[in-house]
C-alpha cells in the first residue's frame, strides 16, 4: 500500500471520527457524559428575544442551566459538554446576552465564549445636534430620548475639563463616534461616556497651546465648521476664513448658525426637520443670538456636535486671504479674497 493511500485513509478515518462525535453531541448528548442523558424538550421559536446576564466567574454548569430555565437552549448538560468539546471553559465571558428561544447550544455557547453581548451599536456622525443623538438612542432601544435629554446637564458630570465650559447645556461636548451601550442604559451613564470620550480625544487629545481661543469657543467655531464644511479638506480654508472674518469683526454670516436658530421653533422641525435646507430672506432676518448674519462675532454656544477633524481645523487654519466662499452645489466651495470676486462666484454657481 503506497504512503498517498495510507494517508487518504488516515484523513478518512479522522473525518468519521469527528462526523461520529458531532453526530453524538448533537443527537445523543447524555451518550458522551456520565449519568442521566439531559433531557431535551421540544422548544417554542421565535418571539421576542430574551436576555440573559452571564455573571463573573461563572462557570458552563451555571450558565447551562440559566440558558435552559430561559428556553433559550434544550439542554444545560448539552452546553456544557459542547463548552467542554470546545476548550472554552475558561473563557466564558461575562456580560448580558440576546438570543432567540430555541438558539442551538452550539451557537449559544460561541457567542458567550466570543463575549458577543447585547450590547447595542449606536453611530453618531460628525455634526449631529443632540436632538437628533436623541432620537437615535431611542430609536436603537438604549434609552428614551427624554431621558436623554434631560441628563444633558452639566453639574452631574466631572470630566475635567467641564471646568472650562460656560454653557449651561452640553451642545458641541458629545463626541460623535461608533458606541456600544447595553439595552435600556441609563441617560447618566450614556451622556458620561461621551463626555469622556470628548475628555480622552479633545479636552487631553488635541494640542491647543498657543490658541487665543477658549475650549467653549474652540467647540462653537468646530461645529459651524462642521456644517459648513463639504468635505475633511476644505475645513482648514473654511476655518481660516471665520477666522479671518473674526479677526476683522466682520459677521460670519454662517447659514448653519441660522438653520439651528430656525430650529428653535418645534413647527419649523416638524415641517423641515432639524436643518432647514432652503433658507429665505425672512430666516436670514431672525432675531436670534444664533443669527450670524445678524450678531457679529461667536454665537452664545455651539451648533451641532464637531468632529476632530473640525476641531483640528480651527485650531490649525489655512493661512489665507479668503473671506467668502459659496457652494459649488457638488459638495464642494469656491473661494473669495473680495466681495467683487465673491459675488461672480454667486451668479456662476447659485442663479
Amino acid at each position: 500500500m503506497t504512503g498517498g493511500v495510507r494517508g487518504g485513509i488516515a484523513v478518512l478515518l479522522v473525518a468519521v471520527c469527528v462526523a461520529a462525535t458531532a453526530w453524538f453531541v448533537y443527537r445523543t448528548p447524555g451518550s458522551v457524559s456520565v449519568g442521566e442523558p439531559p433531557v431535551v424538550e421540544p422548544l417554542p421559536t421565535g418571539g421576542d428575544p430574551v436576555l440573559v446576564t452571564v455573571e463573573p466567574g461563572e462557570g458552563a454548569k451555571q450558565v447551562g442551566a440559566r440558558l435552559q430555565e430561559a428556553g433559550i437552549v434544550r439542554s444545560a448538560r448539552l452546553f456544557e459538554i459542547l463548552v467542554s468539546l470546545r476548550g472554552v471553559g475558561d473563557r466564558l465571558a461575562a456580560g448580558e446576552y440576546e438570543f432567540e428561544r430555541g438558539t442551538p447550544a452550539l451557537v449559544a455557547v460561541n457567542r458567550i465564549a466570543e463575549g458577543r453581548t447585547a450590547a447595542r451599536s449606536v453611530v453618531f456622525p460628525e455634526g449631529m445636534r443632540v436632538e437628533e443623538m436623541a432620537e437615535a438612542l431611542e430609536r436603537a432601544g438604549v434609552v428614551p430620548k427624554n431621558e436623554f435629554l434631560a441628563a444633558l446637564d452639566r453639574t452631574r458630570y466631572d470630566q475635567p475639563f467641564l471646568a472650562e465650559v460656560q454653557s449651561t447645556d452640553l451642545q458641541g461636548f458629545l463626541f460623535p463616534a461608533r458606541y456600544e451601550f447595553k439595552r435600556n442604559e441609563t441617560g447618566d451613564a450614556v451622556v458620561g461616556r461621551m463626555l469622556q470620550a470628548f475628555q480622552d480625544n479633545v479636552a487631553d487629545g488635541l494640542e491647543r497651546e498657543g490658541q487665543n481661543l477658549t475650549l467653549q469657543e474652540l467647540v462653537t467655531l468646530g461645529s459651524i465648521v462642521q456644517r459648513e464644511a463639504g468635505n475633511d479638506e476644505e475645513m482648514p480654508i473654511i476655518a481660516g476664513i471665520f477666522r479671518n472674518r473674526l479677526r476683522l469683526g466682520m459677521p460670519l454670516q454662517a447659514d448653519p448658525t441660522v438653520q439651528y436658530a430656525v430650529a428653535a421653533d418645534p413647527a419649523a422641525v416638524a415641517e423641515f426637520g432639524w436643518w432647514k435646507r432652503e433658507l429665505t430672506l425672512d430666516d436670514l432676518a431672525l432675531d436670534s443670538p444664533y443669527n450670524t448674519y445678524l450678531y457679529p462675532g461667536l454665537p452664545p454656544g455651539a451648533i451641532a456636535n464637531p468632529g476632530l477633524q473640525a476641531m483640528r481645523a480651527v485650531v490649525s487654519p489655512a493661512q489665507t486671504n479668503f473671506l467668502f466662499f459659496v457652494s459649488k452645489n457638488d459638495g464642494t466651495h469656491v473661494f473669495a479674497e473680495t466681495l467683487e470676486e465673491h459675488l461672480r462666484n454667486v451668479e456662476q454657481y447659485q442663479r
